[in-house]
């Protein structure tokens, strides 16, 4: 019994440095890992602490008899996607023949799910993992290979909804991982690198990260439990085997060739629920909004307002009719936290907006006029996409959408044109799908919302300036 709690130790410690970047989020997330020789004893980092000695007053020797329970609601994915070839001759069909060059091939990608309604068969995993698949199925630890029937994702918070043939499956429980604190155990199940079921374990590093760069809407888990490559997707659970979040990429600046340095990130197992239960109700995610345009505050402003910080989202915009309108909210206002939540920025108060459904009920903690006030205030839906011929005439056959929350991390803003239909107005204008309406003549705007607003008085020439690739132009709308 004590080598084998000493194995255990050991092997808690050695897995409890993990770096990962998930598959498509951009240069700080999502790069392969690769090995690397093992460290000298003299530049290993700082220990993660020892495994307690018992869990609910039961001893615990190994890990293995929660583990067993848990294994089978872990599952493998695998997806196809059919990937056009291009040719620098186009699709001249002797030129590929001569040079035997496909027409398309067939990419294919690994990552984890967890079912969490074996009644049903729902299978959650992360968006990246099957976005854009062609076909997916899904490996059960008993050798099972399942076909998985989509039924609705979220881009921007990385969660997407599976459904398998219900039968005999193992779900596993959900934790309310708003209880949990750093310093707690956990453990991360997946298939990385497509070797097929592993387990690390480690410590909660931190809760409700925020941050990161070239992701969507984030309330993160921080773990230094090893998250790596087909990991994504995969269960962060605790010590009694209850999921408290869904592994989804780990941060590291220095790139791949760095190791791994113990950044893992999950999203909360609460949050994870919340979107499956709107994915069930009708496939789509619904957001809430103040409707409202904000921005940082800076040591001038702040000396103007006469702060001593220089933290929190002031408000330079409330839209007529909006939620926040209707509640009192005024230029002016510096929103210092929201439900208690601190707001160090616009960002952080946009995130926080993201993370909520149309019907939540918050209350702001603002500073106006130099003096404390609290405003309690709905939300209301935040529209994705409109149509063009609503915005303005000269935008018809156009699809106007929000721009990813990915993109905006990256520090874009604006607008993306979602669709462009052949010989409508919009295309005659030359907008083309995929183009990111950064300006307009209209008036300042930053998303969506203030781009209608923009619009709700009609400018008699009406320019846009585009980002369309790494280009940038103006487009005179006719």
């Amino acid at each position: 019994m004590k080598t084998a709690t000493k194995t255990l130790l050991a092997l808690t410690v050695a897995a409890a440095f993990g770096g990962f970047a998930a598959t498509g989020v951009n240069l700080l997330l999502e790069q392969p890992a690769q090995a690397k020789p093992a460290a000298t004893p003299a530049t290993l980092p700082m220990a993660a602490g020892t495994l307690p000695a018992t869990v609910s007053g039961t001893p615990l020797p190994s890990l293995a008899p929660m583990l067993k329970k848990v294994l089978p609601a872990v599952v493998s994915v695998n997806t196809k996607q059919r990937v056009r070839v291009n040719t620098p001759f186009g699709d001249d069909p002797i030129f590929r023949r001569i040079f035997g060059i496909p027409q398309e091939r067939i990419a294919q990608s690994l990552g984890s799910g967890v079912i969490i309604d074996a009644q049903r068969g729902l299978v959650l995993t992360n968006n990246h993992v099957v976005e854009d698949a062609d076909e997916v199925q899904v490996t059960l630890a008993d050798g099972r290979t399942l076909k998985a029937e989509f039924v609705g994702n979220d881009a921007d918070t990385d969660i997407a909804l599976m459904r398998i043939p219900a039968q005999n499956l193992t779900a596993i429980p959900v934790a309310d991982s708003d209880k949990l604190q750093i310093g707690d155990f956990v453990v991360a199940i997946g298939n990385p690198f497509g070797v097929g079921q592993t387990v690390t374990s480690g410590i909660v590093s931190a809760v409700g990260r925020n941050n990161l760069p070239g992701a969507g809407f984030q309330n993160f888990i921080q773990t230094d439990a090893s998250i790596n490559p087909g990991n994504s997707g995969g269960a962060l659970v605790n010590l009694n085997g209850e999921l408290v979040g869904i592994n989804t990429a780990s941060f590291n600046p220095r790139g791949s060739m760095a190791g791994n340095i113990g950044l893992g990130f999950a999203i909360p197992a609460n949050l994870a629920s919340r979107i499956k239960e709107q994915l069930l109700r009708g496939g789509v995610v619904r957001r809430g909004t103040l409707g409202i345009d904000s921005q940082d505050l800076d040591a001038t402003l702040a000396k103007g307002l006469g702060l001593s910080e220089t933290r929190g989202a002031l408000v330079t915009r409330v839209y007529p009719g909006s939620a926040a309108g209707t509640a009192g909210l005024k230029v002016g206002d510096l929103v210092l936290a929201a439900n208690g939540q601190p707001i160090d920025s616009a960002e952080a108060l946009r995130n926080f907006q993201g993370l909520q459904a149309p019907d939540v009920q918050v209350v702001l903690d603002v500073r106006r006029d130099g003096k404390p006030l609290q405003i309690r205030s709905g939300l209301r839906e935040a529209p994705k996409a409109l149509p063009g011929a609503q915005l303005d005439p000269r935008l018809s056959g156009a699809s106007i959408a929000d721009l990813p929350e990915s993109l905006r991390r990256q520090g874009l803003a604006g607008v993306l044109v979602e669709d462009v239909q052949r010989g409508s107005r919009a295309a005659q204008n030359g907008l083309q799908r995929g183009d990111v309406v950064l300006a307009a003549s209209s008036g300042d705007f930053s998303d969506l919302g203030g781009f209608r607003a923009s619009l709700a008085k009609p400018p008699s020439q009406l320019v846009l300036r585009v980002l369309r690739g790494n280009v940038n132009g103006q487009l005179l709308m006719r």
